[in-house]
């Protein structure tokens, strides 16, 4: 598996801002990136199950949730969702659960932690508004990446020159 990120660092110091490194990989797909869509929601996955539902082909879901170890803002059933419809990752300010089925999966997640227990179904949160943790915000529309040396955002889609 190739290090994007230290090669994105190289050749787009100026443009990069990087995650502060807090984030495990879940998925099978070490390596994602793409445009970013965000939710912000509490410990209610609602706005999650519904954009997973949406086709998501390069696109990556950006959920703040809130830092919170005490509930899964994404398991399995939500995850194989997200790989049907063409996700290309997604990245977890809190936890997720189911993480040997998820690793299964061929869709990129990284997250805080995981823990067993579900969220609230109650339909609340916001859809792309920008959100901020690890020392970067993110703006819907804008572009993020992920492998296992961290996470990094850039104000536009970037690509390496070739070798």
């Amino acid at each position: 598996m190739e290090d994007l990120l230290p090669d994105l660092c190289d050749h787009f110091e100026e443009l990069v801002r990087v995650v502060e490194p807090m984030f495990g990989n879940y998925g099978a797909r070490e390596t994602f990136g793409g445009e970013i869509v965000t939710i912000k929601a509490f410990e209610d996955n609602s706005l999650v199950r519904e954009q997973v539902a949406q086709p998501g082909k390069g696109k990556v879901l950006v959920v703040d949730g809130g830092g919170s170890m005490r509930r899964a803002m994404l398991g399995d059933m939500l995850a194989e969702k997200a790989q049907d419809n063409g996700w290309e990752g997604i990245i977890i300010y809190g936890c997720v659960r189911d993480v040997n089925a998820i690793a299964e999966l061929e869709l990129g997640v990284q997250a805080l932690g995981s823990h067993p227990m579900k969220t609230e179904k109650l339909g609340v949160g916001q859809l792309n508004v920008p959100v901020t943790f690890g020392g970067v915000t993110f703006h819907p529309g804008e572009f993020v990446y992920a492998d296992n040396n961290g996470v990094l955002v850039a104000p536009q889609q970037l690509e390496l020159p070739e070798s």
